[in-house]
């Protein structure tokens, strides 16, 4: 064989070896962006495997991607963003529910008001709007004689307009609760102030229950004694103020 073919098949059949590493650093390079793409689509979780496993074929060297953070995928962003949508969507739905309430309750309290007018008993009623309720209170005098838990005959007249009105609004929960001074009874009816206004408020509440349609599954009564003044009881007029019923029509947003 001559020198000159030799030489030509010595060209042909060159050490191709560095083939292998090229092609493993191309992959890893490959392996390296798909995981880089895939970082930004999962959780931390699934980051942290995957940084482990690339570190266990790295031979337990540090990882080249120690210091990388997955990207915040944007399907995360799109959850806050309804989450947050439907919080605003929610808190508006419950202010206009509120303002639908506060309408209806000032409409019930222009009534009540209007019938304490025409009926002169504004030194005996009163009513307050606030934002847990609608409260009408009547002074102890107004329903029963003092010391006492039965109601004036008279009154039935007064309880009687009271439920007709809370008829017309059968949505609202109604608490009646009872309130003295703090002046001490012990009888052999009434061993204490709890005991008289317990007694006052479910008496007045089972007068308003009369009226088979103002809804009674939606009433309850309550004694507080002396233990909710509304004045001083240092003075007359103050313990008046304080010897009370109240019958309140409580909102249902608050």
């Amino acid at each position: 064989m001559s020198k000159k073919q030799r030489k030509h098949d010595h060209e042909e059949h060159m050490d191709e070896s560095w083939l292998i590493p090229y092609a493993d650093l191309l992959t890893l390079l490959l392996a390296l962006f798909i995981v880089l793409f895939a970082s930004s689509q999962i959780d931390q979780k699934k980051f942290d495997e995957i940084k482990k496993s690339f570190q266990a074929a790295l031979n337990g060297g540090p990882s080249f991607m120690e210091n990388v953070s997955p990207i915040p995928s944007s399907d995360g962003v799109g959850i806050d963003s309804k989450a947050n949508k439907e919080e605003k969507e929610q808190s508006e739905l419950e202010e206009e529910l509120r303002k639908k309430e506060t309408e209806q309750l000032l409409e019930l309290k222009r009534k009540i008001d209007q019938y304490i007018d025409e009926n002169g008993l504004t030194t005996q009623l009163e009513t307050q709007l606030d934002q847990q309720q609608l409260k009408i209170m009547i002074s102890d005098n107004t329903l029963f004689p003092s010391g006492s838990a039965q109601l004036k005959p008279e009154s039935r007249q007064l309880a009687g307009a009271i439920s007709e009105l809370l008829e017309q609004y059968p949505n609202y929960e109604v608490v009646v609760s009872g309130h003295t001074d703090n002046v001490p009874i012990n009888t052999s009816q009434f061993p204490s102030n709890f005991h008289l206004s317990a007694e006052r408020a479910l008496t007045f509440m089972a007068v308003l229950l009369e009226n088979k349609d103002v809804g009674e599954q939606r009433f309850s009564s309550v004694g507080y004694g002396e233990y909710k003044p509304v004045a001083s009881n240092d003075t007359a007029a103050g313990r008046a103020q304080n010897r009370r019923v109240e019958v309140s029509i409580v909102r249902n947003v608050q």
